[in-house]
């Protein structure tokens, strides 16, 4: 017989750990996104997130973009970047070339997926990884290589997880073994796609950790302000957003109806999913800032705070600059 834990032991320690907050940004495509974004930027850095996920195109398009703005959150501001990386259409070469890339300007954390399939159907690239816990094993073998490297912060990786169907695999059961092969593959924690019912995520968890999935899964989730958005991503994950907001959406007066709306939808949705047993929130912010901290003010969460010494490591930043 085992003996207890320390949780068990001391079950108080259970309720230690703040909920987990962080963001989504996507690389600007043009010096006015890129003007907007970083007003986006300062204003979410108010919020002190435990990170910001950077993505990027489909099939690596944009990438440099996205790795200069992963540069720029790292010597302008206090944020920690979480850098996408999908790996259809790349050799290990190229990834392990990447990889190697994002370690050396500062980043410890990777979000490892798949990526889009081309839409041509074209033949794939000689020698490319076809799945994201190969391009998990990658990243671990870099990171190995590197060990002496890493002694003060080692690799973070991300995956995603699905609370309905993807629109590829032939079951939810499966889709729940994927995310234990990710796991298994070195996995740290997962990060939801959207969903819009609370009970889509409870039962993803619910799946999970009955079938041995042990590390973190953090709801992802979408301020549900735009029309036009909940449609196009409904689409995408083939499930149906909730017909009475789509109407109350679509039946507002004006945007600032609308926008307090689709904050109050998001933030029963969170609230539904931090009762659920979720350990913290992912907002998708496309970009924008003011649903994200409408939906913040609402929630209030239960976080900690660094300020003075995130300050302190700014301020010693800009002096160094």
């Amino acid at each position: 017989m085992s003996p207890p834990s320390l949780i068990d032991t001391h079950p108080n320690l259970s309720d230690a750990a703040p909920v987990a907050l962080s963001y989504e940004l996507f690389p600007p495509r043009s010096p006015a996104a890129a003007e907007t974004l970083w007003t986006t930027i300062r204003e979410l850095e108010t919020t002190e997130p435990d990170y910001v996920s950077v993505t990027y195109g489909a099939s690596g398009s944009n990438r440099d973009t996205a790795v200069e703005l992963i540069n720029r959150l790292l010597l302008e501001t206090t944020l920690r970047p979480l850098a996408h990386l999908t790996c259809v259409g790349n050799t290990p070469q190229e990834l392990a070339g990447i990889i190697g890339e994002l370690l050396d300007t500062g980043v410890r954390g990777i979000l490892a997926l798949r990526g889009d399939l081309p839409k041509d159907g074209g033949e794939p690239v000689d020698g490319a990884l076809r799945y994201a816990q190969d391009l998990i094993e990658l990243i671990r073998r870099v990171e190995q290589r590197r060990s002496a490297l890493l002694c003060a912060g080692k690799i973070a990786v991300g995956v995603a997880a699905y609370p309905t169907r993807h629109p590829e695999s032939p079951s939810e059961e499966h889709d729940v073994e994927v995310l234990l092969a990710k796991q298994r593959s070195g996995a740290d924690f997962a990060i939801t796609q959207v969903f819009f019912h609370a009970e889509q995520y409870a039962d993803l968890l619910t799946r999970a950790r009955r079938a041995g999935v042990t590390i973190p899964i953090i709801p992802g989730v979408m301020p549900l302000t735009s029309l036009r958005r909940l449609k196009r991503l409904g689409e995408l994950a083939g499930v149906e957003p909730a017909a009475e907001l789509m109407e109350r959406l679509a039946a507002a007066d004006n945007d600032i109806e609308r926008l307090h709306i689709g904050v109050d939808a998001t933030v029963d949705l969170a609230n539904a999913a931090l009762d659920a047993g979720a350990p913290g929130i992912h907002l998708y912010t496309f970009n924008e800032h003011q649903s994200a901290l409408e939906v913040l003010d609402k929630l209030a969460l239960p976080r900690h705070s660094r300020s003075g010494i995130r300050r302190d490591a700014l301020a010693r930043r800009q002096l160094a600059s």
